[in-house]
């Protein structure tokens, strides 16, 4: 009897796509504020947020972390939940990061 032989199809897995977690800037949310916001779901010292807080100001939108999909995803929700609790406009959004 001849003996059949099976290939296993082995998935070619890429490399997981990045997400950029950016804050947008407006011109209601306090600067104090955003620095909580970066030192609080970011875990940045207050130097490293206060740069990020003037970039922000300056530039319209700073780059507060790079994340897996899912977790920059929960990012952007804490932090709209905690602006909108605290009656704060701060945006922040996802931008994907391209290969």
């Amino acid at each position: 009897m001849e003996e059949l032989k099976t290939k296993i199809a082995k998935p070619k897995l890429g490399k997981p796509k990045r997400f950029q977690v950016l804050l947008l800037n407006d011109d209601y949310t306090t600067m104090e504020f955003v620095v909580a916001v970066l030192m609080r779901f970011f875990s940045k010292d207050e130097e490293a947020a206060n740069a990020i807080m003037i970039k922000i100001h300056v530039d319209g939108e700073g780059v507060c972390g790079t994340y897996s999909h899912d977790i920059a995803n929960t990012k952007v929700t804490q932090v709209t939940d905690f602006a909108r609790n605290n009656e704060q406009p701060l945006m922040c959004v996802l931008r994907e990061l391209s290969d």
